[in-house]
């Protein structure tokens, strides 16, 4: 059976992501999604747009020192829906921390329209980011 072809989206974007590549991130998201950063940290909380959501990108990767990596090690999808199963790894102020997550999308066209972030150890990532 063939993969689907918003497994394949989804992948090139975890790539596209670990190299900064923004241009197949922008062609990834649209233009109005709407991402949920849930917990009890600095980044929580909704963002609606692109812009907006690039913005927290960069506040994760400020907060974590460039450190944070999201390494996905299975992807699954159908035409609307997608989740990553993805290992988390960042490090801040001598912390280190590891954590598996499920990313969740809602998709049309391909694109992003809504996600959310599922960590396992919540608690270990709001200490992490503060």
């Amino acid at each position: 059976m063939a993969e689907h072809p918003n497994v394949t989206r989804i992948t090139d974007a975890y790539a596209a992501f670990a190299k900064g590549d923004l241009a197949v991130l922008e062609d990834f998201f649209a233009e109005d999604v709407l991402w949920h950063e849930g917990g009890r940290n600095q980044v929580t909380g909704d963002y609606r747009g692109r812009e907006a959501v690039f913005g927290l990108f960069g506040k994760l990767m400020e907060i974590t020192g460039g450190s944070l990596r999201v390494d996905p090690h299975a992807v699954f999808a159908d035409d609307e829906h997608g989740v990553a199963l993805v290992v988390v790894t960042a490090s801040r102020g001598g912390r280190s921390m590891t954590s598996n997550e499920a990313q969740v999308f809602h998709l049309r066209d391909g694109k992003v329209v809504e996600g959310w972030v599922a960590p396992t150890d919540q608690y270990a990532l709001d200490e992490l980011l503060g």
